[in-house]
């Protein structure tokens, strides 16, 4: 019991401690660390945890969350509507090939901005949740965040359909099944001819230098237009609600480091595939 017949609660001391390390932390260094090395935080990360927990506001600018709120939404909107339409491709050399590689870039730009989309509502969906479940009844800040979730869940269905816009039986049904048979068929036939290994080998070449190229211009494409429709937005509100960590990344860095490595191992296979062929062949 306490000295004045209350209950010794952890609630109490956490709440003191918490308020004298937001009293503390921009004054006094060497007392914020004092109460930091108490809670047993040792390093930038810790700090950070015990920044976000004794800041106990669900809203840090709640005069503008619903302004920010509706901003990303209607970003969410024009990226969806926007974002995965087919990139130009200006590579004349292409010549009747172009067509095919558009669509290529395309697919790609669409695949990264749906995924992306997904990710978004979803994370907004389960932020606006718990931000809601930390403001007390009273609190100007818990309608607005109970709307803004209420809006996120009805939007969540439409922007997490199939990223690829191909029907899922397509790509694991028999026409996957039959190309692929039929690919390992030809390869099988292949090894009997050193003419058809050098062709097999300059044809693989080419396939996978064009798969690089197309998913290299598909995530810039991809990365270009979420930039320029939802990043702004995102931050804004991610800094309007404040103490929430930052907001989530697109694919398009990895699709494009997949691409690189893709063109860099093409340009071994081709003069190791031809050796090979040489070599068999003797």
């Amino acid at each position: 019991m306490g000295s004045e017949g209350k209950p010794d609660l952890v609630l109490d001391e956490l709440d003191e401690k918490f308020a004298a390390f937001q009293a503390f932390r921009k004054s006094d260094a060497d007392a914020s660390n004092a109460i930091l090395g108490d809670l047993g935080a040792s390093d930038d990360v810790d700090r950070d945890i015990v920044l976000e927990l004794s800041s106990p506001a669900p809203l840090g600018h709640p005069d503008r969350f619903t302004e920010a709120h509706r901003l990303v939404m209607r970003a969410l909107e024009v990226l969806d509507r926007n974002g995965a339409r087919g990139a130009t491709v200006r590579a004349r050399w292409l010549g009747p090939l172009r067509p095919i590689a558009q669509f290529i870039v395309g697919l790609v730009t669409q695949f990264i901005v749906r995924r992306y989309q997904a990710t978004v509502i979803n994370d907004l969906v389960n932020l606006y949740a718990r931000r809601e479940a930390n403001c007390t009844i009273n609190d100007p800040s818990l309608a607005m965040l109970a709307r803004a979730r209420i809006h996120a869940e009805r939007l969540a269905p439409g922007f997490r359909r199939n990223p690829l816009g191909v029907p899922t039986f397509l790509l694991g049904g028999a026409i996957v099944s039959s190309a692929l048979s039929a690919l390992q068929q030809f390869l099988v036939s292949s090894l009997e001819s050193a003419i058809l290994r050098i062709v097999v080998t300059v044809v693989l070449y080419g396939l996978i230098l064009s798969v690089g190229w197309a998913v290299l211009l598909g995530s810039a494409a991809s990365r270009r237009r979420i930039g320029l429709t939802l990043d702004g937005p995102l931050q804004a509100l991610y800094q309007v609600i404040g103490r929430c960590g930052k907001p989530p990344k697109d694919q398009s860095r990895v699709f494009a480091l997949i691409a690189i490595i893709l063109i860099l191992v093409s340009g071994l296979v081709v003069p190791l595939g031809l050796l090979a062929a040489w070599l068999l062949g003797l």
